[in-house]
């Protein structure tokens, strides 16, 4: 059959829902329109009063259809920005400099196999994964004036790319300039990717477990709490008459609650740093024109692609073509000493979405165990509670087997057979704890050997690689809490969450006052303001709070003595949170910990007048705009916030800086959807998010929230109907 070049074009557009240069976008057709039509007329969304979306159909498919309506009525550009970047295409809307982020995502994924993978999934996914597309596409057919940067049409393999709701994918991981430098043949600067935990620090999250032994009511509890950049993720309830009835957060532009919990059990998900990839080192061998590896006697093929990736130029689009590279290891995404670096990471896109959605719909322990089974959970971390009294918890999930003999935290010979991965451990075999005996359970993206006290996982029975997380400060902080209280309520819990001891200073602080004590008799030191400033922190009592002017003293001078420590180490040295403080406090000297702590005084006065400035005059937040990238202006009216970057052991969350044109510190990172859960017969449950629900300025949604967010304070969780009756700010179908 033969067509037109118009009529290719077109059905490329319609199939991949990417606009060619010089097409226009599909209009959606009668019969689409009156498709969306009808199943909007099965979805009823009941707005409560604080504008979180209760979504309630008659099938699970009815409800995800209200759930991506209500995402794009709430932030559009939030979702489309998450699936430009997901599938590969944020170069068309950022330019060049974004190639070859797309590039990685091409490398182990593309729209070809995405297509595929959705051709071959579940009748059930399948409908999950049309009422996706559906319900997006039928917010743009009804908001005509809403203009998106890139996408005109939701495709329903699209969520297959963009499965798992981390707030870095696995892929993020790769560094993209040694990317850059292998397929431009260029000498790379990054031969290898560490993992800098301190710079993680603040994106992480923290999640606690309380078992009914240690509960005032005998039901357990559990405290949901992700950091992650402001406004990633949004709070709603999805209820179909099929069995879901999810509350929580949801990641835009997904269908399904990342972190939240149902009327049975509730799940909370922390950063892991779990090994669930490899680098593989390949030995290139060229034969004529073909390029093999070695692996064992063997030489194999090489297999390449080539792909055409679009970027934007001011004079309209150019194309840049790549031939990529792949072994059975993976795709080549660099080179090291003369090979090949192949990366193998978890790549089951169906599996996944699967887990991802099906843990939704668990009814407790075991049922939440089976779906854990398929081992499509590459980057987190799981605890969990249910209405039963059982509180558990996973570290990791998707864990290849491998021999132990190898060190697998440095890539590994790819041409040695032993170095392939043996298959995977199974759910039951990976580090995790179940009702354990101290009752309580804790994990803050640190190891999982101090998760429960005294009854954590035995180290020495797990292989390296499954736990290479080091402890944290949040870690300790954690431990200190749930170890000092014999029964918590939801309100204790929330305490504990707030808990504002800054564990780092621990360490940090009395190495100060010792130096102070070396050389405050020096001549340099007589200064009454710096002997004034140490006798503040001696008074300090290392926790956080607004009014706090110890606070604004020692976080400023930790910067800036870590900052001097850090210009110190080796290049390629990273450190976790507990590593830097040790080595700060061993390379700086006493007379460098005091000067620092001087010129920490004399940069406070120049910017505020003086230097006692309590610490929420200047750590702030303000929310203006609503954009992806927000800016921020010490002209214009923002909150005070006491809690800090989680890098002192701040269980609440909040990394400020300061930005072009400001003095005061704005958060963009830490605490935001935050939720503590009690399991009883009802469930009771309270939460907050960080500013609201909408993020258009002048709306009534917009920053409602900012005050107790700002203050540590939740608001009570509307679950059941009758409660979420008694508070309906509208009730509306999709496209009313």
């Amino acid at each position: 059959m033969a067509f037109s070049v118009p009529s290719v074009c077109l059905w490329v557009c319609l199939l991949t829902g990417w606009p060619l240069s010089g097409v226009r976008a599909q209009a959606f057709s009668k019969a689409e329109v009156a498709r969306w039509q009808q199943q909007a007329k099965q979805v009823t969304i009941t707005r409560d009063t604080w504008g979180v979306p209760h979504i309630y159909g008659k099938t699970d498919a009815d409800v995800v259809f209200g759930l991506l309506f209500t995402q794009c009525e709430d932030d559009f550009d939030r979702v489309e920005e998450n699936y430009i970047t997901s599938i590969g295409r944020l170069a068309e809307v950022e330019g060049e400099s974004a190639l070859y982020q797309d590039l990685r995502a091409r490398l182990f994924l593309d729209s070809t196999q995405a297509i595929a993978i959705y051709k071959k999934s579940p009748l059930w996914m399948k409908k999950l994964l049309d009422a996706f597309a559906d319900g997006t596409n039928y917010y743009l057919y009804t908001h005509p004036n809403v203009t998106p940067k890139l996408l005109r049409r939701f495709q329903p393999w699209m969520p297959l790319m963009f499965s798992e709701g981390s707030i870095g994918g696995n892929i993020s991981v790769v560094p993209t300039e040694r990317l850059k430098a292998f397929y431009e043949q260029r000498p790379s600067t990054s031969s290898t990717t560490p993992v800098d935990h301190y710079e993680r620090e603040s994106i992480g999250s923290n999640g606690f477990a309380i078992a009914p032994a240690k509960s005032a009511t005998k039901n357990a509890l559990l405290l949901i709490n992700p950091h992650t950049s402001f406004y990633f993720r949004s709070e709603v309830h999805m209820v179909s008459q099929a069995g879901l009835n999810a509350y929580g957060a949801v990641t835009w532009g997904q269908f399904f609650v990342y972190q939240g919990f149902n009327e049975h059990c509730g799940w909370m998900h922390t950063t892991s740093y779990a090994d669930s990839m490899d680098e593989y080192l390949e030995t290139i061998e060229k034969k004529g024109n073909s390029l093999y590896y070695k692996q064992g006697t063997e030489l194999k093929p090489v297999r390449s692609q080539k792909v055409r990736l679009p970027y934007k130029t001011a004079s309209g689009t150019q194309f840049k073509e790549f031939t990529m590279y792949f072994t059975q290891h993976g795709p080549i995404a660099g080179e090291q000493g003369g090979k090949w670096i192949a990366i193998d990471m978890m790549n089951t896109p169906l599996n996944a979405l699967s887990q991802s959605y099906l843990r939704t719909k668990a009814t407790g322990y075991a049922s939440f165990r089976e779906v854990m089974k398929l081992n499509g959970n590459a980057s987190n971390n799981t605890i969990f509670a249910d209405r039963d009294g059982t509180i558990a918890y996973w570290h990791g999930n998707f864990m290849p087997r491998r021999d132990p003999r190898f060190d697998w935290s440095q890539p590994v010979d790819g041409s040695n057979p032993a170095t392939n991965w043996k298959g995977l451990h199974s759910a039951d075999e990976i580090v995790q704890v179940r009702n354990p005996a101290t009752g309580w359970i804790q994990n803050c993206n640190a190891t999982p050997f101090t998760v429960s006290g005294s009854s954590s996982p035995d180290k020495t029975k797990y292989p390296a690689y499954m736990a290479p997380d080091p402890e944290n400060y949040r870690g300790i902080n954690a431990v200190r809490v749930l170890s000092q209280r014999s029964v918590f309520t939801l309100d204790t819990l929330i305490a504990a969450a707030n808990d504002p001891h800054l564990a780092a200073f621990d360490e940090l602080l009395p190495a100060l006052l010792s130096a102070w004590k070396t050389v405050s008799a020096d001549s340099a030191n007589r200064s009454k303001d710096l002997a004034e400033a140490i006798q503040v922190l001696q008074r300090w009592d290392k926790s956080y709070g607004a009014s706090s002017i110890g606070q604004t003293l020692a976080i400023h001078w930790g910067e800036k003595i870590q900052r001097l420590a850090r210009s110190r180490a080796a290049g390629d040295q990273r450190f976790d949170n507990l590593g830097l403080t040790a080595f700060t406090i061993l390379t700086t000297s006493p007379q460098e910990k005091v000067t620092a702590l001087a010129s920490v005084l004399t940069d406070l006065t120049r910017d505020f007048g003086t230097w006692k400035t309590p610490w929420g005059d200047i750590n702030r937040y303000q929310r203006l705009t609503g954009k992806i990238q927000e800016t921020y202006d010490d002209q214009k009216p923002s909150i005070p916030v006491g809690f800090t970057s989680s890098a002192w052991g701040s269980l609440a969350a909040f990394a400020a800086k300061t930005y072009p044109g400001t003095k005061k510190r704005y958060g963009s990172v830490g605490n935001s959807f935050v939720a503590v859960v009690e399991f009883g017969k009802r469930v009771t449950a309270r939460s907050v998010v960080t500013g609201g629900q909408s993020s258009r300025p002048g709306m009534k949604h917009f920053t409602d929230q900012a005050p107790l967010y700002c203050e540590g304070n939740f608001k009570d969780v509307l679950f059941y109907p009758e409660d979420v009756q008694k508070h309906v700010e509208k009730t509306y179908h999709p496209g009313e």
